[in-house]
């Protein structure tokens, strides 16, 4: 038998992912327009330096979304799931 997450998980990681894409993404687009208001010099390089990090990570999830890639977690529990609840049918020798 297989592990297969229920509906209601995939639903909810599709939306924990999408909300935290918005959130990277905003908050590179909130650091690029200077809205904390950053002006002295340390700041204003590492402002630009965190918005493209924030962006380049929002993209990498978003990508990661929309093809589907799973985490490394789901695989983790597939393991376990096999590894323990294997009947004396399909035991493996």
């Amino acid at each position: 038998m297989q592990f297969k997450a229920s509906g209601l998980f995939k639903t909810l990681r599709i939306l924990f992912g999408a909300f935290m894409i918005v959130v990277y993404l905003g908050m590179a687009y909130l650091l690029y327009i200077n809205f904390f208001q950053w002006y002295s010099e340390p700041w204003l390089t590492l402002r630009y330096v965190f918005a493209i990090v924030f962006a380049l990570y929002g993209i990498y999830r978003c990508y990661r979304q929309i093809k589907g890639i799973d985490y490394y977690r789901l695989r983790d529990m597939e393991e376990r799931y096999d590894k323990y609840n294997k009947t004396p049918d399909n035991h493996e020798d």
